[in-house]
């Protein structure tokens, strides 16, 4: 799951389907293993299917769900009638309560939610415009982008939600990302940080990279797009400014310096540093300081 989901392809609309399809395959291939017919009960499965389901639960959003239904193939007779006591995602449960969960977020408007479960009515029944012949072999045949970019013109608020939710990659970047944050923040020279001292730091840090962003520094000067590379290097040795400066939205030169080898270099341009700047700096100088000593 990881290895297929990790791509830059979108994929968003495929991770409920994969899913429900590993549990099925990890079930088949447990009962082959110790002989037992479908209708019987493995307590080794069981085990297995408790993990499965807790990890799903822990990973799962509502936009897996909405994605999954706005994927035309899964309402095909032929995707219906692959597997034995498969639902299209208008007749599941969980998926319609998610379903509706982001229909709300996206359309807090009463007339425009009420808009578009109409339009989604109309494209999961195959009812009214959809009802042609292209309309329906195509839900089996084409890509789902591309079905909708060819018939989705009745439901325009749908189609434009599908249109972007389709094009979603589901790669682990993110998370990757957030791992060389820690690791930049818990380095060897900082190794007895608590966990939750540094899970703090990380969450600090991720939030002033968001909020430095809207600042005007951003768009122009030295410190233009200063985040674009992230933070995948192992030490600061040899990093310029713009690299490290991601630990704060306006004391970059302090930052440097407060990993430098030596407290008596620090001090000496801690020192000439606060010659330099206002009060508001020194302020500001002193808290991260604080920080980073603890």
């Amino acid at each position: 799951m990881l290895r297929v989901a990790d791509t830059d392809k979108p994929c968003l609309h495929l991770i409920y389907e994969m899913w429900d399809t590993m549990i099925e395959n990890v079930k088949k291939v447990i009962y082959t293993k110790e002989k037992k017919q479908y209708d019987e009960q493995s307590t080794f499965f069981s085990i297995v299917l408790d993990i499965l389901v807790d990890r799903w639960t822990k990973s799962n959003t509502p936009l897996h769900c909405l994605a999954h239904s706005l994927n035309p193939k899964y309402y095909h007779e032929k995707w219906i009638n692959e597997r034995a006591g498969c639902n299209p995602p208008h007749k599941d449960l969980e998926i319609s309560q998610m379903r509706m969960k982001c229909f709300r977020k996206f359309f807090p408007i009463t007339a425009e939610l009420n808009q578009v479960k109409d339009e989604y009515s109309r494209f999961a029944t195959c009812s009214e415009e959809l009802n042609d012949f292209d309309s329906i072999y195509d839900r089996w045949i084409l890509d789902p982008i591309k079905w909708w970019a060819n018939h989705g013109q009745p439901i325009p608020m749908l189609q434009k939600l599908a249109l972007k939710l389709l094009n979603q990659p589901a790669s682990s970047s993110c998370c990757e990302r957030n791992w060389s944050t820690y690791s930049f923040i818990h380095s060897m020279k900082r190794n007895k940080l608590t966990p939750e001292r540094a899970e703090d730091l990380v969450f600090i840090h991720n939030n002033l990279r968001l909020l430095s962003r809207k600042a005007k520094e951003y768009k122009s000067g030295l410190a233009k797009m200063w985040d674009v590379g992230g933070d995948g290097f192992e030490s600061l040795s040899g990093i310029g400014i713009l690299e490290v400066a991601d630990l704060s939205l306006d004391e970059p030169l302090m930052e440097s310096m407060s990993f430098e080898d030596g407290d008596e270099s620090m001090s000496d341009d801690m020192e000439n540093l606060v010659m330099e700047e206002d009060l508001g700096s020194c302020c500001s100088i002193a808290l991260l300081s604080y920080l980073f000593i603890n």
